[in-house]
């Protein structure tokens, strides 16, 4: 996939529906009924990085006050969702050492995994920072995944959704009514080739998780130093 060309497609489509007031919100932010839970592996970016995001999420606050920012604590990179949330799933339900030994499986001989944040893009319902991987490591570890997830036995709904492909990070999500759409996508433009600047990852996360991947309501399951 050309990744490039994807976050600008899939820009050009939010921003026009964004203007136009078609955009999605999203019901459940605030519902505390809200029973979704899965097991997701994960990166998070550098500190540094995550500074220049927090600054980028203060020019949206001082538009869009009302809107769903995500702190520093809970921004990440989805490398799989392993059980997509829903409503019901706990950790009881699966041997979680099975799920540590598949993924420490198919990170054997992959070397470190690199990422470029670089410009912002935007869904119907959501602000995102693009990421570029620096080479086929993520891609790999990624096929490494479904192949050895979909030869076992273990409950997972890898692909279930959509097939992952790229490395962005959702940094903002609507849970109201737009205050000004116009003024949203001006201060989305200016950060459009913003360069975050690159980091290598350090370790994954295998963590259980809400939807929003909410730091109160996440589990850290295992690490793997990279």
């Amino acid at each position: 996939m050309n990744l490039t060309e994807h976050y600008k497609q899939l820009y050009t489509s939010s921003a026009e529906a964004i203007l136009n007031e078609n955009y999605r919100l999203d019901p459940k932010i605030n519902d505390p009924s809200d029973s979704r839970f899965g097991i997701t592996l994960l990166l998070r970016p550098s500190e540094k990085i995550k500074e220049k995001i927090l600054l980028f999420l203060k020019q949206l606050k001082a538009v869009e006050p009302s809107q769903y920012y995500y702190p520093d604590s809970d921004i990440h990179i989805t490398v799989m969702s392993i059980i997509s949330c829903y409503e019901g799933f706990s950790l009881d339900k699966i041997a979680i050492e099975n799920y540590i030994e598949i993924i420490q499986k198919s990170l054997f001989n992959l070397d470190k995994v690199k990422i470029d944040f670089r410009g912002v893009t935007a869904s119907n319902s959501a602000i995102m920072i693009q990421g570029f991987p620096s080479d086929e490591t993520l891609n790999n570890l990624r096929n490494n995944l479904r192949e050895n997830f979909k030869n076992s036995t273990l409950e997972q709904s890898i692909d279930s959704r959509y097939s992952i492909s790229t490395a962005h990070s959702t940094v903002m999500r609507f849970r109201e009514k737009l205050q000004n759409p116009q003024k949203l996508i001006e201060v989305v433009e200016q950060f459009r080739d913003y360069n975050f600047g690159e980091f290598n990852a350090e370790k994954l996360e295998l963590v259980f998780n809400d939807w929003y991947q909410r730091e109160k309501n996440t589990i850290l399951l295992n690490d793997f130093e990279l």
